[in-house]
C-alpha cells in the first residue's frame, strides 16, 4: 500500500511541475509582461511624429528637438521602473513566503503604476490639442496605466503559484525569463533615430 502512495505523490509532483512549467499555461503565462513592453514602446513614434508635425507646421527645429529631449528624459526614468519592477517582482517571489510575495508585488505594482500613470500624463499633456501650435487633434494612445498593471499583476501572481510548486533551480530558471532582452525596452535614442 505505501508504494502506491509513493507512486501517487510522486506522478502528481511531476504533473505539478510539468503543468508550472508549460508555456500555454495560465500559470506560466508572460504575455502580459510583453504587451506592456510594446505599449510602452508604441507611444514613442506616436509622441514623435506629434512634435514633428507641430515643428513643421511652426517652422521651427527647437520644438521637435526640445521636445525629444524632454520625452527621452521621461522614456528613461519609466525604462529604469520597468527594469527594477521586473527584477523587484521576481525577488519578490524567490526570496519571500507566499503571503510575504504577494505583498511585496503589490507595493512594486503600485510603484510602476505611479511611474506609467506620470509617464501617461506626460504624453497626453504633450499630444493634446493646442490651438496656437496648430495641431488639428489629439494623439490617441492604446494605453493604460491601470489596465497595464492589473494584467501584469494577475500574471506575476500566477507565476508565484507556478514557481511554488517547482524545487531547485527551476523556480529560477522559470522567472529569469522576464529578465531577458526580450523584455527589455527599447533604448530611446535608437527608436528616436527612427
Amino acid at each position: 500500500m505505501k508504494r502506491y502512495n509513493l507512486l501517487i505523490v510522486l506522478l502528481l509532483l511531476v504533473f505539478n511541475v510539468a503543468t508550472a512549467q508549460k508555456k500555454g499555461s495560465p500559470a506560466a503565462d508572460f504575455s502580459a509582461v510583453r504587451e506592456t513592453k510594446t505599449k510602452i514602446e508604441n507611444t514613442v513614434p506616436l509622441v514623435l511624429k506629434h512634435l514633428q508635425d507641430i515643428s513643421t507646421k511652426e517652422g521651427d527645429n527647437n520644438i521637435l528637438e526640445n521636445g525629444k529631449f524632454a520625452l527621452g528624459k521621461e522614456y528613461g526614468i519609466l525604462e529604469s521602473e520597468w527594469r527594477l519592477y521586473r527584477m523587484n517582482m521576481n525577488n519578490c517571489i524567490l526570496n519571500n513566503s507566499s503571503k510575504k510575495a504577494k505583498k511585496c508585488m503589490q507595493y512594486h505594482t503600485q510603484y510602476l503604476r505611479n511611474t506609467l500613470i506620470n509617464y501617461n500624463n506626460y504624453i497626453t499633456n504633450l499630444t493634446r490639442k493646442n490651438g496656437y501650435l496648430g495641431v488639428e487633434g489629439d494623439t490617441k494612445f492604446d494605453f493604460n496605466p491601470s489596465e497595464l498593471t492589473t494584467k501584469l499583476s494577475e500574471s506575476y501572481f500566477n507565476a508565484n503559484d507556478a514557481a511554488g510548486r517547482m524545487k531547485g533551480t527551476q523556480k529560477t530558471e522559470f522567472l529569469s525569463q522576464t529578465l531577458a532582452e526580450d523584455y527589455k525596452l527599447r533604448p530611446y535614442a535608437e527608436m528616436a533615430r527612427q
